[in-house]
C-alpha cells in the first residue's frame, strides 16, 4: 500500500533497514529533477531506491499555549543547532503496551536513551510487583527466551530492582515528568516519539540577534516540534549516496519483500569495513560519500575516488589541548610517529593534593606559591605568595583540634630559603595555587614523555616535525598532554597513485564506500604520512568520556576540617 514518504519514514524502525521503495506518484513525477545538498537528482514514477539510513535534518516548530497548538500559529523551521536549553513536557496520551513504547520511543545505551514511564495499575511479576504510579526506567531492548522484552529498573528505598517486561505486556503507561534540560539536537535524536508530537518549554533566555531569531521577541513559552528527516538512499543509476528530505510530496511503496536488494550497490561504513576479518585485507573500494572537513587527508577523500584499504588495527594517540584560559582552545590527537621535539612548560596546581598526584620519583617537584594560605593549625605551615617548595611525600600528622589531637593527611615539603632548606608540612586540603619551576632543558620525543612522566604534562614544540607539510603544533604557544587514547584505524592510500598512505579513524569519520572486484596492485603499503588530527569540542568530550569509562575515578581531595 502506498503512503507519503514522510509517513513511511516516521513509521520506520532503524533496525528494519535497508528497505527498497518504489516511487508511486507525487509532484516529483516522471522526469522530475531537484537539487539536494549540491546533488542534482531525478525521482521518476516507478523509480526504485534503497533506503539505507535516515536522521533528523531540521525541526518544524509551532508555538502553543496551554500545551495546545493554535490553528493560527505560524510554523517556523529550526536547525538542530538552534540555541537554547529546553525541558520536555510529559505526553498525556498513554501507551497501551510495552511493544508500543519500544516501537515509538528511543531506547538505547546513552543517558538520553533511558525513558521513564509509570503504569496506571499495579503490574504483578513472578517475584515482584510494580506499584501504580511507580517510575519505571527502560534501559534496553533484547530477546529473552525467544520473546522480545525491555530491561527495566525500579528504584525503591534507594535500592534498584531489575526486571524485564515482555512486549506483550498491556496496560496504560504514561510518560513521567522529566526534570532534565536538553539541546534541540538531543531532543530531535532521542526524545521525539514516532507518530507523536513533542512539546518542549524553553528553559533559558535566548541570546540572539532579532534578525536571526525566527521566534517572537522575548519568547519563553512552549513549542510543538515535528521532525523533518534526511533520508539516505542508493539509486541504480548513481554511484553515490542520495539525500532526500522526508517532507517531499512523494508517495512510495515498500517493495522490499519482492525485490532483489543485492542488485543495488552495497554501501559500507568504516565500521563495517573494520568488522571484516584481517584475511580479507587489502581491498579496493570506491568512495560513495566522502567525509566533510578541510584537514588532510579527509579533504582528499572525495566521492568517486578509489582507495586501497591495507589493514585494520588499534593505534595510540596522545590527546592534547592548547594551554589558554579562554574556552575556545583547540584539541589535537597526536600520533606516536610524530617526529617533532618538545620542551617542558610549567604546570599549574590549584591544591596541595594536586602536587601529591604530580610528584614523581624521577625528580623533585619545584613549585612557587601564587596564592597565600593561612593554616588553622600551628603545627602546619602558612604559605605566602612567592614561597618556594620542593615537594617530598604524603604522610600523616597530629594536629590539635578543639582541644583534642587528630590525625590528618599532610604533604611534606622543603621550603627553599636561599641556600638553605626548611622542612614544612602543608595540609592536603589546602586550596592555594602553585606554579612549577622547570630546570630541565632537555628536548623530548612524544614517546619519551609518555614513558618517563605522568600525564597531564605541559610542553611546547621546540623542533617541528619536518615530515609534515604544515605542522599545526609548532604555532601553539603551549600544549597540555592530557592522556593516551587507543583508537581504531584503517590504513589507506589512493588506488591510482599510491605514493603515500594515511591512517583514518574508524569511529570519528563519516564515510561510505562500496567494494570493487579489483586486485590490489601493491600489497605492501607506501610510507605512512604522519597526521596530527584536530578534533572538535564535541569529539574531544566524547573521547574523554569513552576513556574515563574504563578508569576508576580518582579519590576526592581531603576535606578541610570543620
Amino acid at each position: 500500500m502506498a503512503s507519503t514518504l514522510e509517513k513511511f519514514i516516521h513509521s520506520l524502525d532503524l533496525r528494519a533497514l535497508p528497505r527498497v521503495l518504489q516511487i508511486q506518484s507525487g509532484i516529483y513525477c516522471q522526469g522530475s529533477v531537484y537539487e539536494m545538498f549540491g546533488n542534482e537528482c531525478s525521482l521518476s514514477t516507478e523509480e526504485v531506491i534503497k533506503v539505507i539510513g535516515f536522521k533528523v535534518n531540521k525541526l518544524i516548530a509551532s508555538i502553543c499555549k496551554n500545551n495546545e497548538v493554535s490553528q493560527f500559529s505560524d510554523k517556523v523551521e529550526l536547525p538542530l543547532n538552534f540555541p537554547g536549553l529546553y525541558k520536555i513536557v510529559a505526553d498525556k496520551i498513554p501507551y497501551v503496551s510495552i511493544e508500543e513504547i519500544a516501537r515509538k520511543v528511543s531506547i538505547g545505551p546513552t543517558r538520553f536513551g533511558h525513558p521513564c514511564f509509570y503504569s496506571a495499575e499495579d503490574i504483578k511479576l513472578a517475584n515482584f510487583t510494580i506499584k501504580h504510579d511507580e517510575q519505571i526506567t527502560f534501559n534496553s531492548v533484547e530477546e529473552v527466551h525467544g520473546m522480545m522484552a525491555v530491561n527495566c529498573v525500579v528504584v525503591r528505598n534507594n535500592q534498584s530492582h531489575y526486571f524485564t517486561l515482555p512486549f506483550s505486556q498491556e496496560g496504560e503507561f504514561y510518560e513521567c515528568e522529566d526534570d532534565q534540560i536538553y539541546t534541540l539536537k538531543e531532543i530531535a535524536e532521542w526524545k521525539i516519539p514516532k507518530y507523536r508530537n513533542r512539546i518542549v518549554k524553553l528553559s533559558n533566555a535566548l541570546h540572539m540577534l532579532d534578525s536571526s531569531n525566527p521566534l517572537p521577541e522575548n519568547f519563553d513559552g512552549c513549542l510543538i516540534l515535528r521532525p523533518v528527516y534526511e533520508v539516505q538512499a542508493v539509486m541504480k543509476s548513481r554511484n553515490d549516496i542520495v539525500h532526500i528530505l522526508s517532507d517531499l510530496d512523494v508517495e512510495v511503496k515498500d517493495v522490499t519483500d519482492c525485490y532483489d536488494s543485492s542488485s543495488f550497490l552495497q554501501p559500507l561504513s568504516l565500521e563495517d569495513i573494520f568488522e571484516r576479518t584481517s584475511k580479507e585485507f587489502p581491498m579496493v573500494a570506491e568512495i560513495m560519500e566522502g567525509p566533510s572537513g578541510s584537514q588532510k587527508p579527509f579533504n582528499l577523500l572525495s566521492t568517486g575516488k578509489e582507495i586501497v584499504i591495507y589493514k585494520k588495527y588499534q593505534a595510540t594517540r596522545v590527546l592534547a589541548s592548547e594551554v589558554r584560559s579562554d574556552p575556545s582552545k583547540r584539541h589535537y590527537l597526536i600520533p606516536m610517529s610524530y617526529k617533532g621535539k618538545f620542551k617542558r612548560r610549567p604546570r599549574e596546581f590549584p591544591t596541595a593534593y594536586d602536587l601529591e598526584i604530580a610528584r614523581s620519583n624521577k625528580e623533585h617537584l619545584h613549585v612557587v606559591a601564587t596564592k597565600a594560605f593561612t593554616s588553622p593549625h600551628k603545627e602546619l605551615f602558612s604559605v605566602s605568595v612567592g614561597d618556594q617548595f620542593l615537594v617530598q611525600q604524603c604522610q600523616t600528622s597530629e594536629v590539635l583540634y578543639e582541644g583534642r589531637k587528630k590525625l590528618i593527611d599532610v604533604l611534606a615539603c622543603e621550603q627553599i630559603l636561599g641556600d638553605s632548606y626548611k622542612k614544612v608540612l602543608l595540609p592536603m586540603y589546602m586550596e592555594g595555587g602553585f606554579v612549577e619551576v622547570i630546570h630541565d632543558k632537555k628536548q623530548y620525543h612524544l614517546s619519551e614523555i609518555c614513558k618517563e612522566f605522568h600525564l597531564p604534562f605541559n610542553v611546547k614544540v621546540s623542533v617541528r616535525d619536518l615530515s609534515i607539510e604544515k605542522d599545526v603544533l609548532a604555532a601553539v604557544p603551549g600544549l597540555q598532554f592530557e592522556e593516551e587514547i587507543t583508537d581504531s584505524y584503517l590504513l589507506i592510500s589512493s588506488a591510482s597513485s599510491p605514493v603515500e598512505s594515511w591512517e583514518i579513524p574508524v569511529y570519528r569519520l563519516n564515510m561510505l564506500v562500496h567494494l570493487l572486484s579489483k586486485d590490489v596492485q601493491r600489497v605492501v603499503p607506501p610510507v605512512t604520512t604522519t597526521t596530527v588530527e584536530e578534533v572538535s569540542e564535541e569529539e574531544y568530550y566524547m573521547l574523554r568520556r569513552y576513556k574515563n569509562l574504563t578508569l576508576h575515578a580518582p579519590p576526592r581531595p581531603p576535606k578541610k576540617p570543620t
